[in-house]
């Protein structure tokens, strides 16, 4: 029996002449003031859908969180700010039925990988990025943030980021699309994973964030694995392909479910007995951060 219950493709607002769409995760049983979790999918602004995130959802509603997993524009239908607008759509939508759906509204937090990450600590800077999507009179302000290897600067440099901006778009519309341009005086808990051996988005890209953050006296948790590449928790015990977070197979899928799991019962301030199991974490020589850990076994 599952332990958790799934309503895939429900409407959560309009925008580009169609429905913007979500799947949701709830726990199988019913609660009141449940805290919430806004799942965003990476795959380069380009590609990708909720599929990516499932794992995230299932695993995470089993401990007791409602998630939701939006399906943002992609660079090919819309440039930006079309995707972070259609996320904070999404956390609107959650506080409009938070009632209905059992959700604190003071208690949603954003998480993301890759350029589901940019997109998550995007929505935990204050911008102008709001759309018209829907639930205008719903805040889209969260309590707590997480991003796995999101680059933090969007660099006119790169093709990939080209695409997301659109031709047209101005070196202060480059800015505006970067978390790490913002001011983080007021920057909400925060999260940080990310490989050290990553050349998709290179390691210097949440360090650069952290090392901000800090500056500010924010609370911030860094995790770094030492050996280990973009997408590392997806790697499966082959390496030979990317797998779901979910997955039995996914070499570090479980840990650093366990990471946000924690991070996010601390921050929403959940008052229930949690049991899962301990992993041991070796601490790394590198000397690239203060809160450098590497996973190293998994009972």
């Amino acid at each position: 029996m599952s332990r958790e219950k799934v309503f895939r493709n429900i409407v959560v607002g309009k925008a580009g002449g169609r429905n913007l769409e979500a799947d949701l995760y709830m726990p199988q049983k019913k609660a009141r003031q449940r805290p919430a979790l806004v799942i965003i999918h990476g795959g380069g602004w380009r590609k990708g859908s909720t599929n990516g995130v499932k794992g995230f959802g299932i695993l995470l509603s089993r401990s007791g969180f409602i998630c939701l997993c939006p399906s943002y524009r992609l660079s090919s239908e819309a440039p930006w700010p079309a995707q972070i607008e259609d996320v904070k759509c999404s956390i609107r939508y959650l506080k409009t039925h938070c009632e209905e759906l059992g959700v604190d509204h003071l208690r949603i937090g954003v998480i993301g990988d890759s350029a589901g990450g940019h997109l998550a600590l995007m929505a935990a800077v204050k911008t102008k990025f709001e759309g018209t999507g829907g639930h205008a009179k719903s805040s889209s302000a969260i309590k707590a943030v997480a991003s796995l290897y999101g680059p933090t600067p969007i660099q006119k440099k790169f093709e990939i980021n080209k695409l997301l901006m659109g031709a047209k778009a101005s070196k202060r519309d480059y800015a505006s699309a970067s978390p790490l341009s913002y001011c983080l005086k007021r920057f909400p808990p925060c999260l940080l994973i990310h490989g050290a051996q990553d050349n998709s988005v290179p390691l210097s890209n949440t360090m650069d964030f952290y090392k901000k953050l800090e500056s500010h006296h924010r609370k911030v948790e860094l995790h770094v694995f030492a050996d280990e590449s973009h997408a590392f928790d997806r790697r499966s015990w082959s390496e030979e392909n990317l797998v779901d977070i979910g997955d039995p197979s996914s070499v570090y899928g479980k840990a650093v479910i366990d990471l946000i799991d924690l991070f996010f019962t601390k921050y929403s301030i959940i008052v229930f007995m949690y049991f899962f199991k301990f992993f041991e974490l070796a601490i790394s020589n590198m000397p690239i951060a203060q809160k450098t850990c590497r996973y190293a076994q998994l009972y």
